[in-house]
């Protein structure tokens, strides 16, 4: 079977964004369950304001793949749902969850032109513009409450973001941001000789690394933002760290007999692989050598299809390699749809 064969992921992915719509989407709430099945919607009781990010873009993939009108409806109705559920403002106290849905927000202002979400963006930008203070030399806070702990997941974020809105609204400014704090990642979480990317540092107040924290998604980041910086200047030396990175999450992450991403367990954990997902197809987007990263994105999702897939809908559990049966959380699904979505748009690219 051709891995990148156009319609079998496109079909593949409607479905899942389809199961996603009548097993997860909750209209009184304006939101998603954060589990499936969720009997009298009493899994509802926490608010995962990043799961539901990461939401806003799946359906912002399913929108620019399709064109179908439901994917903007539905976003309309997350939007106030969400601003509903966090008390009618969007900051929160958490850096790294003001990133994942300013960079989901922004990218349906430019698939929808609406102005709402564009605003939406911008207000937490300012937000998150806060978190960057002189502990540890620099770099985002991962929370307000903790000032001196910084992560991956609160910088290589905002490097994505700033970049994006330099791109989209020519701010130098934001230019300025995505340098400034891609220098300090790569500085203190970024293994100089393997380009493997660290968690944080200080997290326990003594300055010290948790090198022993290895996550694909702090790796899908440090690869995103270096794409983004390398889009907009054409330096060949974002290009290698994103390719350095992409080989050291190979080496360090994936199952060495079938190349597939690790279970990492579920809860927020659920997320990581597909936010790596995402940004290594940003990757081939940009990489003219990227056939290998091609092969093993293609290879994981003939993997989650054939074997981690529930047997008798499109419901993914946080093994890609085997099948999950009861119940299934928000987070492991929308990383099970990042890597269909993004094989069809792959597989669009290369016709």
């Amino acid at each position: 079977m051709n891995l990148l064969e156009l319609g079998i992921w496109e079909t593949r992915a409607d479905q899942a964004q389809e199961a996603l719509d009548t097993l997860f989407w909750n209209e009184s709430i304006g939101m998603y369950n954060i589990e499936t099945p969720c009997p009298n919607g009493e899994c509802n009781t926490v608010f995962h304001y990043w799961w539901m990010a990461h939401a806003v873009d799946v359906l912002v993939d399913g929108l620019l793949r399709t064109g179908d009108e439901r994917y903007a409806m539905q976003l309309a109705a997350l939007h106030e749902g969400l601003l509903q559920r966090n008390g009618g403002v969007w900051p929160n106290e958490l850096y790294d969850d003001m990133e994942w849905m300013a960079l989901a927000w922004l990218r349906v202002y430019q698939a929808t032109g609406l102005k709402a979400y564009k605003e939406t963006a911008i207000v937490l930008w300012k937000d998150i513009q806060t978190g960057w203070n002189e502990h540890m030399g620099g770099g985002i806070a991962w929370q307000k409450s903790q000032l001196d702990y910084k992560n991956t997941p609160a910088n290589a974020p905002a490097v994505i973001l700033a970049a994006r809105l330099y791109q989209a609204f020519g701010d130098p400014k934001d230019l300025e941001w995505a340098h400034t704090i891609y220098t300090w990642q790569k500085e203190h979480l970024v293994d100089a000789k393997t380009g493997f990317v660290w968690d944080g540092m200080n997290r326990t107040g003594d300055g010290s690394i948790d090198k022993d924290w290895k996550y694909t998604y702090c790796q899908g980041v440090y690869i995103g933002a270096a794409v983004e910086l390398y889009r907009i200047t054409n330096e060949l030396v974002y290009l290698e760290d994103a390719r350095r990175t992409f080989a050291a999450a190979v080496r360090e992450l994936a199952d060495a007999q079938y190349g597939v991403l690790p279970d990492e367990g579920n809860g927020d954990a659920g997320l990581f692989k597909g936010i790596l997902i995402r940004y290594m197809a940003e990757l081939v987007k940009v990489d003219p050598e990227a056939a290998e990263l091609t092969t093993f994105l293609g290879a994981n999702a003939k993997h989650l299809w054939e074997r981690g897939k529930s047997a008798n809908e499109a419901l993914f559990g946080t093994d890609w390699t085997s099948a999950t049966t009861g119940i299934i959380s928000l987070s492991s699904q929308l990383s099970g749809i990042k890597l269909l979505e993004k094989m069809a748009e792959l597989s669009k690219r290369m016709e």
